[in-house]
């Protein structure tokens, strides 16, 4: 009997399917065929990957009386869906931060732009730069250039909310991008980010070297296409840049 729970096999949850949710149950219920990837326990304990389905068995009065149920590996479906998703975790992602790269940044900002338009509501964007970057880099190498970008990187996600997003841009400038945020607010997350990041350091052996960033924050408006957004922040950068960096500059 099914209800024996002889095969002893579970899915992803753990929940054992022969007493809850037995694929061969709802096939002779009805009459349907039935997949479902399940783990069958090993002879040496371990738990293997199945891929069940289970076919009605009709007689000659077209009633059910009884189902086939056969069982194949998964192991190489489960490979394969792994791989495709570690590619499409590469493709998204910066490999030196963790944080979304500049194609996948920007689709979350034309995103953004596009339920402003839907909805009305208020969001913005930083652009964000370190500066003195190649110092850095000349001065200490280019391991502890990295780490720098690391230190900003982690700076900026502890402090922000979890429905805004920050991606790196290219080379050591950065895009965030702040949803329902208004005016006022804009400009205070910037000058937070600015004062903890001037405040963070990387250690260097017996030293340790700090970094201000230069700041471009500007709110999106519901006429906007991406290219008018980022060209607004830009030139908001170059301002704060021009004003002796460790700015941030707001329009």
């Amino acid at each position: 009997s099914c209800s024996d729970n002889l095969l002893v096999h579970v899915d992803e949850k753990g929940c054992q399917l022969c007493l809850t949710g037995c694929p061969l149950s709802a096939s002779m219920r009805d009459g349907d065929i039935h997949e479902a990837p399940v783990f069958l326990r090993h002879a040496m304990g371990h738990r293997v990957p199945v891929m069940v389905r289970v076919s009605p068995i009709f007689d000659a009065e077209n009633q059910i009386i009884g189902a086939v149920e056969s069982f194949s590996d998964n192991s190489l479906l489960i490979d394969i869906q792994q791989r495709l998703d570690e590619i499409a975790i590469k493709a998204n992602q910066d490999p030196l931060t963790g944080i979304a790269n500049r194609e996948a940044i920007g689709r979350y900002l034309q995103a953004t732009l596009t339920e402003i338009n839907l909805l009305g509501l208020s969001s913005a964007i930083l652009m964000l730069d370190i500066d003195h970057f190649k110092l850095v880099n000349d001065t200490y190498g280019h391991l502890v250039g990295d780490q720098t970008l690391r230190m900003v990187t982690n700076t900026v996600i502890k402090n922000l909310r979890s429905g805004d997003r920050i991606g790196r841009w290219g080379g050591e400038e950065f895009l965030i991008v702040l949803r329902h945020i208004d005016y006022a607010h804009v400009s205070r997350v910037a000058e937070k980010l600015r004062i903890l990041i001037a405040a963070s350091v990387v250690p260097v052996g017996a030293e340790i070297i700090s970094v201000t960033v230069s700041i471009g924050a500007t709110l999106l408006l519901p006429v906007d296409t991406i290219e008018q957004a980022l060209e607004r922040a830009d030139r908001l950068l170059y301002a704060s840049k021009q004003n002796g960096r460790n700015q941030v500059s707001v329009g």
